[in-house]
């Protein structure tokens, strides 16, 4: 704008030289009907004159400072509050209308929301607050959730078509934070947002899912089965379920439980596949050998990328689901798990290690480059890991074992503890209401 104006100025002089010129070139041969033609061109271009110097003056009072304190302070905040776009959501923008600025977006952070209006204010910013705070006020305050089939999909966008972020299992509690069409965000426990559609959930307000919380629950330990229509396994199958799925608990004789599903289905679960969950939490050990037992029972499940149950697994999905199974919720991806628990090694010395220790794998940062986490398995001992590639499998960091790692090896990063240590990434369900 500046520029703009400071070229219309140097016309406006320009003219007023070249008038100045014809006029006294008029006069020595005495033109004079083109004279008073030529007086008002100059009595107008010092108008003109007045004019632009005004507008150089309104248009250096504008500058570029405000708009770029505002867009420092949303990348700040964003960067405090959200520095993960996978678990925090601070989609805000700035554009000027005006003397003002209207703010736009989306975020379920209005601690960081309420930051930037009082930034803005110090700097002396006017600006409209256009920002949604989710949950969105459409959801008619159907804001948490339930996971109603036994292993929902669950994706990056509101399509089925999307990529499969992750999964979350039958009576996962989730928080909804607003719809698109057939389409819910959601937040699971781990904290990841993502897209369920609307046949893999089941909306509840605050004070209906208060009283799930507080009923009877069981949780199936099987890695897979199914329910039943009636109390007998030759009976009309309700649905399939795998490991870590939780059921209201209606009933219970011999042999069977009597159990409700999120979305009103009833069905029965064979006792031997499953376990009350508050009895289950008090059974709970995330041993070495507990996380070792659970892990092998895994052993050949199929790769499947975003995949968090026994169904398929990723890498991340994989041990995200022998420590679900074990009593803690971690999580979501390797490069999130690389940054929980207590470092045991970054140099390839094994001997540290214990079983249920995470190894992660990965480019290292360089001076021009971040460090990139790509893969992550569980140690087991014996110079072994077992981890989701191709398949579940076992591999040696030994040179001499037949099932000898090279690749991953070579891309080592370091190795966490989870177990028996503080931190807020990490919740333990023995100390962590989540399903009770």
């Amino acid at each position: 704008m500046i520029n703009n104006t400071l070229a219309l100025f140097n016309a406006v002089l320009s003219l007023k030289f070249l008038t100045f010129l014809a006029i006294k070139y008029f006069k020595m041969y005495n033109l004079h009907f083109l004279i008073n033609t030529l007086e008002m061109v100059k009595h107008l271009t010092k108008i003109f004159s007045i004019h632009t110097i005004l507008l150089i003056v309104i248009s250096c009072s504008y500058t570029p400072k405000n708009n770029a304190v505002l867009i420092d302070e949303i990348i700040n905040i964003k960067s405090e509050f959200a520095p993960d776009k996978r678990v925090a959501l601070f989609n805000i923008e700035a554009t000027k209308s005006g003397d003002l600025y209207i703010l736009r977006g989306e975020s379920n952070l209005p601690d960081a929301v309420d930051k930037l209006k009082k930034d803005l204010e110090k700097q002396n910013i006017n600006f409209i607050d256009s920002v949604q705070i989710l949950p969105s006020n459409k959801l008619n305050g159907a804001t948490k959730g339930l996971i109603s089939n036994s292993v929902s999909n669950l994706r990056s966008n509101p399509k089925h078509s999307a990529e499969l972020g992750t999964q979350a299992t039958l009576g996962t509690p989730v928080n909804v934070l607003k719809q698109d069409g057939e389409w819910y965000l959601i937040q699971t426990p781990d904290m990841y947002l993502s897209w369920v559609d609307h046949g893999g959930i089941t909306l509840l307000t605050t004070d209906e899912f208060t009283i799930w919380k507080d009923a009877k629950k069981i949780i199936y330990t099987n890695v897979s089965g199914s329910s039943y229509a009636t109390a007998t396994e030759d009976a009309q199958i309700v649905s399939d379920l795998v490991a870590g799925d939780v059921l209201e608990l209606i009933s219970e004789d011999e042999d069977f439980y009597e159990v409700k599903y999120p979305d009103a289905r009833t069905a029965f679960v064979n006792k031997s596949e499953a376990i009350d969950y508050s009895k289950w939490l008090q059974l709970v050990n995330p041993s070495a050998e507990n996380l070792i037992a659970t892990s092998k029972k895994l052993m050949g499940l199929p790769y499947l990328w975003g995949g968090t149950s026994t169904k398929g697994v990723d890498c991340s999905g994989f041990t995200k689901t022998i420590y679900f199974l074990n009593g803690f919720v971690i999580p979501r991806d390797a490069s999130q798990q690389v940054h929980t628990g207590e470092l045991i090694d970054d140099d390839k010395d094994f001997s540290k290690l214990k079983p249920g220790d995470l190894l992660f794998f990965g480019t290292p940062a360089t001076p021009l480059k971040k460090e990139r986490v790509v893969h992550v398995g569980m140690w087991i001992g014996n110079n072994e890991f077992i981890h989701s590639s191709g398949k579940v499998r076992i591999s040696s960091v030994d040179k001499n074992a037949p099932n000898f790692d090279t690749e991953n090896l070579n891309r080592y990063l370091r190795t966490k503890r989870l177990i028996n240590t503080t931190d807020n990434a990490i919740l333990n369900l023995k100390e962590t209401a989540v399903f009770n």
